[in-house]
């Protein structure tokens, strides 16, 4: 069974900066697609950005620019860089393993964005 620990949320001021990661274990991880997802309270769970096993990286329209997801397959490890936070960036964000329709989650680390 695949099982994902995402890590490194927490509360950060408007324009700041974090970089939560997301450990993979019980997978062949460099042939997985992996992706950050993340639902605000009173919202559905939305897509932020997938990285594919060959590094193409695809971004919801909102973050384009601010988060950058990157992945380290030595370290069965994926990251999310966001920058330039925005109070609307508060959420639970989730970590998603896919392949080919098989798809995992992690339970989540909670980002607030405010002063």
């Amino acid at each position: 069974q695949v099982q994902l620990v995402e890590s490194g949320g927490g509360l950060v001021q408007p324009g700041g900066s974090l970089r939560p990661s997301c450990a993979a274990s019980r997978i062949i991880f460099r042939i997985y697609t992996m992706g950050w997802y993340r639902q605000a309270p009173g919202k559905q769970r939305e897509l932020v950005a997938t990285i594919t096993s060959s590094g193409s990286t695809n971004y919801a329209d909102p973050v384009k620019g601010r988060f950058t997801i990157s992945r380290d397959n030595a370290k069965n490890t994926v990251y999310l860089q966001m920058s330039s936070l925005e109070p609307e960036d508060t959420a639970v964000y989730y970590c998603n393993s896919d392949l080919r329709g098989y798809v995992s989650w992690g339970q989540g680390t909670q980002v607030t964005v405010s002063s």
